[in-house]
């Protein structure tokens, strides 16, 4: 995604600056560790179709309550959907998303440092992981839900200022490798962010799992087990 001035500049350089003058005191990535006792064996996903991979993803959060109480959405990259869930693991809505150019799970080093124009198209990914998220404003004072601070990562409206990008054509094409556009930011459309996203997050904070791409999910999320044995035993939390 071609993103405008005042998000690439929150994204790229005070993010995390942000997030403190926010005073949302959110962790990302691996400061999750808490053992979490299982629960409900599924998510529901009502209607919505889903990858197996979302679905034992979700399945997973739900036994082992690694969402702590908190809504939770699933982005999968390969088949470019988000699903959001409420605490309990209902879902509450699904869209297309668009995301990063690159194929790959883990930013490069010193990516927020960099402008722009400077971002290869290699460098274009949208990261692996778990991550605490929480709305908050970018420079343009639109709010988003910021995912990763240090590295700049958002989930947001799609942004439509760069018509040869065509955005929202990419976001209705069947095809995901037409939803490969981004620097790494998560867009969605404007009606399902703010009819979903938005008020999903609007009192507290929640939990955004991106899942990999290019390793198995066992790799990227710590205490992850297949569906069958995801309520045997107390489960760690994911980074």
């Amino acid at each position: 995604m071609h993103r405008p001035r005042a998000i690439t500049a929150l994204c790229n350089r005070v993010a995390a600056i942000a997030a403190a003058a926010l005073g949302l005191g959110l962790a990302s990535g691996p400061a999750h560790a808490q053992a979490i006792a299982p629960g409900p064996a599924h998510a529901d996903f009502a209607s919505e179709a889903a990858s197996d991979d979302a679905r034992h993803m979700a399945d997973w959060v739900v036994a082992a309550r690694d969402n702590a109480g908190m809504p939770f959405v699933i982005v999968d990259k390969v088949t470019a959907r988000v699903f959001v869930f409420d605490a309990q693991g209902r879902i509450s809505g699904a869209a297309p998303a668009l995301v990063g150019l690159a194929r790959g799970d883990d930013v490069p080093p010193g990516i927020a440092d960099k402008p722009l124009a400077a971002i290869g198209p290699k460098e274009r990914i949208t990261p692996a992981g778990r991550f605490v998220a929480s709305l908050g404003q970018d420079l343009g004072q639109k709010d988003v839900l910021w995912v990763d601070y240090k590295d700049g990562v958002a989930l947001h409206r799609v942004i439509t200022t760069n018509p040869k990008e065509h955005r929202l054509q990419r976001l209705a094409a069947a095809s995901p490798l037409q939803h490969r556009i981004s620097y790494g930011c998560i867009n969605v459309p404007t009606a399902f962010y703010d009819a979903v996203v938005h008020p999903a997050f609007a009192r507290t904070s929640g939990v955004v799992y991106i899942l990999p791409e290019t390793r198995p999910i066992a790799q990227v999320f710590a205490g992850y087990a297949a569906p069958a044995q995801a309520g045997a035993a107390p489960v760690s939390g994911a980074p």
